[in-house]
């Protein structure tokens, strides 16, 4: 009898088995209709322009004509189907973990993340290097990007789709890449940032060092530097949200990672590049030149990366108050990357540069996430040659 409740569950298993692999094959083919004969419905969903109702009554409408299902089957695809459509696929559970800053997929079996800071392997695995291509493709259609040869490295934000973080991906295809399959890369950023106090709280500073911060962020204009994930971007988002509300303030960027909790008079420009199909490009170089008409106290560039470093010496050499962040391997090295950005496009001389960043008062790096070293500007040396900093932290 035991042999025979044993061959029993066997049969149940692979019966459950079968059925969960032949669930995925037609969550495939219904994600190929459309990513390609019903790429328009996405489109449409995606512009607004057709409601997730509307959009899930008509996948319902295409499931029943095309593939012949009994009802419970029927409903099981179209819950899959859902659940692909308005989350990310196998990648949704990591996107919801608030413990991972950072999710690379390096190839179809193989997903790392960076979790609390550290990179490590994830279980998560696309099932063939086809589902995995097909997923590529579904994420190019959903966020509105080309993906053909004329395009092949992307980078596009979607800030709609997660209630707690803005998704900034990477995208590279195979004609680029040395083995034949995309690389993904996702930064997630969170829609409610942490403040100074949370970042007091969380070790990044002590309170006095955050008062210290918050004042001299007020009284001029500031340099954040560290290297990647290092807390740039987190701290500037932090402070800038310290300034009072009669202050005008308008933030640049390339990706939208910086945003406002409750500061009544901020502007956010972010940067729209080009396309061998879409020659349109505002490149942060052209938005910081119309952001300096916009009548601003108080101007930020997310991150500098080009000749938009030119303008926003200008700006701070003029007297107003200016931000950014800047990859910089230590704080010595800050001023001198970001002069050589500004020399980019610019007449001025490689020692009129670096006199004009003595108007950048607070040079703040960052390291593992805290803030290393302070230092307070004093002046240029006619005699050095050079800039002169004191450690103040």
């Amino acid at each position: 009898m035991r042999n025979v409740y044993v061959q029993t569950c066997e049969r149940r298993d692979r019966c459950t088995e079968q059925e969960k692999s032949n669930t995925k094959d037609l969550l495939q083919q219904l994600v190929d209709d459309y990513t390609t004969q019903k790429q328009h419905s996405l489109m449409q969903m995606k512009k607004g322009l057709l409601t997730r109702e509307a959009f899930l009554s008509e996948a319902a409408g295409h499931i029943r004509t095309y593939y012949k299902l009994d009802d419970e089957k029927e409903k099981h695809l179209l819950e899959e189907f859902e659940q692909y459509i308005f989350g990310y696929s196998r990648l949704s559970s990591l996107i919801d973990d608030p413990t991972v800053s950072d999710i690379r997929v390096v190839g179809y079996d193989n997903i790392r993340i960076k979790r609390k800071g550290h990179r490590e392997s994830s279980d998560i695995r696309f099932a063939s290097p086809r589902e995995y291509r097909q997923f590529i493709d579904y994420v190019a259609t959903r966020n509105q990007v080309n993906i053909s040869n004329l395009n092949a490295i992307q980078r596009f934000t979607d800030n709609e789709s997660h209630p707690e973080f803005i998704l900034r991906f990477t995208l590279s295809m195979p004609l680029v890449n040395t083995y034949n399959e995309p690389y993904l890369c996702i930064r997630k950023v969170p829609k409610v940032f942490p403040r100074m106090k949370e970042l007091v709280e969380q070790n990044m500073m002590d309170q006095e060092t955050a008062q210290l911060l918050i004042q001299r962020f007020r009284q001029g204009s500031t340099l954040i530097c560290g290297g990647n994930s290092s807390g740039k971007t987190t701290l500037l988002n932090a402070l800038k949200e310290t300034l009072p509300d009669d202050v005008a303030v308008l933030v640049t960027q390339q990706a939208d990672e910086l945003t406002t909790l409750c500061h009544p008079d901020m502007m956010f420009l972010h940067s729209l590049p080009g396309s061998g199909e879409q020659q349109v490009n505002y490149d942060l170089e052209h938005i910081s030149i119309a952001g300096l008409t916009m009548d601003v106290d108080f101007f930020i560039i997310g991150e500098v990366k080009g000749a938009e470093a030119l303008y926003l010496l200008n700006a701070a050499y003029t007297g107003q108050l200016c931000a950014a962040t800047i990859h910089a391997p230590s704080a010595d090295k800050a001023p001198d990357k970001l002069v050589d950005y500004a020399m980019y496009n610019s007449r001025y001389s490689r020692d009129e540069l670096m006199r004009m960043m003595d108007c950048f008062q607070t040079l703040i790096f960052m390291k593992h996430y805290k803030v290393s070293e302070i230092f307070a500007c004093r002046g240029w040396s006619d005699k050095h040659r050079n800039l002169m900093y004191e450690r103040i932290f």
